[in-house]
């Protein structure tokens, strides 16, 4: 195995679940990375069923109902979807 494939490993998301605020992801390593739902406004707006229908791949995660892809390296950089806003800081 290389070592790429070994990270790629390493990353991969092995449970998920969303709660009013957060998403909650832990990885094939025994990590555990949580982000925001306001930085996935298409997450946010998704009743609680459609945000725990996951689908784990190699890389990320996939929301069929609410047509969402997450990469773990997006979220370990702290990237946010395109006009995701806090909220109290709108305009």
């Amino acid at each position: 195995m290389t070592v790429l494939q070994i990270e790629i490993e390493d990353t991969r998301p092995v449970k998920a679940h969303c709660d009013a605020a957060h998403l909650h992801v832990t990885l094939a390593d025994g990590r555990s990375l949580s982000a925001p739902l306001w930085w996935y406004p298409r997450l946010a707006a998704a009743d609680a069923a459609a945000r725990n229908a996951i689908d784990f791949m190699p890389m990320g995660l996939h929301w069929p109902e609410v047509d969402e892809d997450i990469s773990i390296a997006s979220i370990l950089r702290g990237q946010k979807a395109p006009g995701a806003v806090e909220p109290g800081r709108a305009a």
